[in-house]
């Protein structure tokens, strides 16, 4: 079966929907949705459109993704009828795993931000300091934002809406045109948001709002660059997030006692 199919079919399962419901809402015949499911059919565009504002999920991520990779639970809807992949929860604890994107993976990320098989091999940890909502650690490049150095990661919570930014605070801000940008917002309008550069060397710049494809809030900062060339490598970085955890465990402990 086509990914198209298993997702379908595995959408409206999630839903708890029967064939026959499912057709009806999407105004088609049962028969017709059968034929989607089991991939005896590809459905036309103007079906994957309904199928996308039905289940409030990315027409691309329907067709290149395999959502039976994630839970219902890590469906989460974001604005524009785009869904944010994935979710993804530490069995062990229960915790929201953070993905953290390497600065050479930086410049897929525009194309695979909606994609399950990106997001999925990227490298993962669980810090159990972070807030409630889904977390990224985003590698920053030049210096444009002090104290935080190139080479350190921002881990910063996924934004709904853009009505939830605050003037004054930093973020991590994905466009179609700039990438993945890390500054602070000092003038938002319906239309446009205003970027500032904590170094003054650099100049405010403005994006269109219907640009923007995801917004993250600045949690905490992973300073990196202390450290020499030779010493960022993946591993390395993953080693110390490891033993963050286990510092924070062993507090936890204490304070328990």
């Amino acid at each position: 079966m086509s990914r198209i199919s298993n997702n379908i079919r595995f959408l409206r399962q999630t839903k708890g929907l029967s064939q026959e419901q499912l057709a009806d809402d999407l105004k088609i015949t049962r028969s017709r949705l059968g034929g989607y499911e089991e991939a005896r059919n590809e459905p036309p565009i103007a079906i994957l459109i309904k199928l996308s504002e039905y289940f409030h999920i990315a027409v691309d991520a329907l067709i290149r993704g395999d959502l039976r990779k994630t839970s219902p639970e890590a469906l989460m809807k974001v604005g524009r009828n785009r869904i944010l992949f994935p979710i993804i929860i530490d069995n062990n604890s229960g915790e929201d795993m953070v993905e953290l994107i390497p600065l050479k993976a930086q410049a897929g990320y525009l194309k695979g931000y909606s994609d399950p098989d990106y997001i999925e091999r990227l490298p993962k940890m669980s810090l159990p300091f972070l807030p409630t909502g889904k977390h990224r650690a985003f590698p920053i490049k030049g210096d444009s934002m002090p104290p935080i150095r190139e080479g350190s990661f921002v881990i910063a919570k996924y934004l709904e809406k853009i009505d939830d930014l605050k003037l004054g605070k930093t973020y991590i801000v994905i466009t179609k045109d700039d990438g993945l940008s890390y500054k602070r917002i000092m003038n938002l309008t319906k239309k446009e948001i205003e970027l500032h550069s904590d170094n003054k060397q650099y100049q405010p710049y403005k994006v269109k709002t219907e640009d923007v494809l995801e917004l993250w809030e600045y949690v905490c900062c992973l300073n990196m660059g202390e450290y020499v060339e030779e010493e960022l490598n993946l591993n390395s970085i993953m080693g110390m997030l490891r033993s963050l955890k286990v510092e924070l465990t062993e507090i936890k402990k204490d304070k328990k006692n």
